[in-house]
């Protein structure tokens, strides 16, 4: 998560994954929910650049939002995968 510092950045990972795996219906604890978050928002910047759109790096809200359809993403294709 750029722009955000290490206690931010844990903070957004863990709203935005705990916020996936409600949506999802996922049952995730809550250091899985931090790393969902964190690295679901790694993918979704990645993939947000794809279509030319920009998180803008020190805003809490576009990092988490990025973080939720990441992991929301990273859920939908953990359940594709194992079945």
């Amino acid at each position: 998560m750029q722009g955000l510092g290490w206690l931010a950045a844990i903070i957004v990972g863990g709203l935005a994954g705990w916020i996936a795996s409600s949506i999802m219906k996922a049952d995730t604890g809550i250091i899985l929910n931090v790393i969902l978050g964190i690295v679901g928002a790694v993918v979704g910047n990645a993939l947000l650049g794809l279509v030319g759109l920009n998180a803008q790096a020190g805003s809490w809200l576009a990092q988490g939002v990025a973080g939720l359809v990441g992991a929301v993403l990273l859920i939908w294709l953990y359940r594709a995968v194992a079945g």
